[in-house]
């Protein structure tokens, strides 16, 4: 394929654009041009125009990756999809996250451990927080870990049933509360002894106050 122009892209400062000889026209950067030697009248053979293409698709993914980064924290697999959906081929959307990674712009093990603490902070149990890892594409190899990190996965539990009951002991309360919790990722024998815990400090504030 031969180049027949490279002219400005006049709505895209920076950029140029590079028309084919079979109407193809392609935007490219200065720093392109220079990587790839383009130039007004080149032939390219059918590799080395494939391989300007691919690397064009690949940094226009980057670019859109970074987009969807912002400020935000995501999994690798969360990126990938996301790029997909908007309409990057998925081998090049799988680079752009090998890329992220290697940059250190995403890191599953460490987005694993700040949604456990996330959630477990606002009172959930493992169950919920493993319904987390899993819908955000945490490898379950990871999983473990992150709930390891956490210090206390019932205090936040405990002030979310103090704030449920309102010292409350009725009995149609505490069944409430208890399948509140189990909602809430905890299993039955976990809601179970918060509720015994509840009932415990609530006889120890009455005694204190008598």
């Amino acid at each position: 394929m031969e180049i027949l122009s490279i002219a400005r892209a006049e709505k895209k400062p920076g950029k140029f654009i590079a028309l084919f000889d079979d109407g193809t026209e392609i935007i490219v950067s200065a720093a392109q041009i220079a990587d790839f030697g383009l130039y007004s009248g080149r032939e390219m053979l059918d590799d080395e125009y494939a391989h300007l293409r691919n690397a064009l698709m690949l940094s226009s993914s980057k670019a859109r990756a970074v987009r969807i980064l912002g400020n935000r924290n995501l999994s690798a697999r969360e990126v990938e999809r996301r790029l997909v959906e908007k309409g990057e081929p998925q081998e090049v959307a799988r680079e752009t996250v090998q890329w992220l990674e290697n940059i250190g712009a995403i890191n599953d093990e460490e987005y694993a451990v700040a949604i456990a603490k996330h959630y477990c902070a606002k009172g959930y149990g493992t169950a919920r927080i493993k319904d987390e890892l899993f819908r955000r594409g945490i490898a379950r190899e990871m999983w473990d870990d992150a709930l390891c990190s956490l210090d206390d996965t019932g205090e936040a539990a405990y002030d979310f049933l103090v704030k449920k009951l309102r010292g409350s002991r009725d009995k149609a309360d505490l069944r409430r509360a208890t399948d509140a919790l189990c909602r809430r990722g905890f299993s039955y024998e976990e809601a179970r002894s918060l509720i015994s815990q509840y009932l415990e400090r609530l006889d120890e504030n009455e005694e204190y106050n008598q």
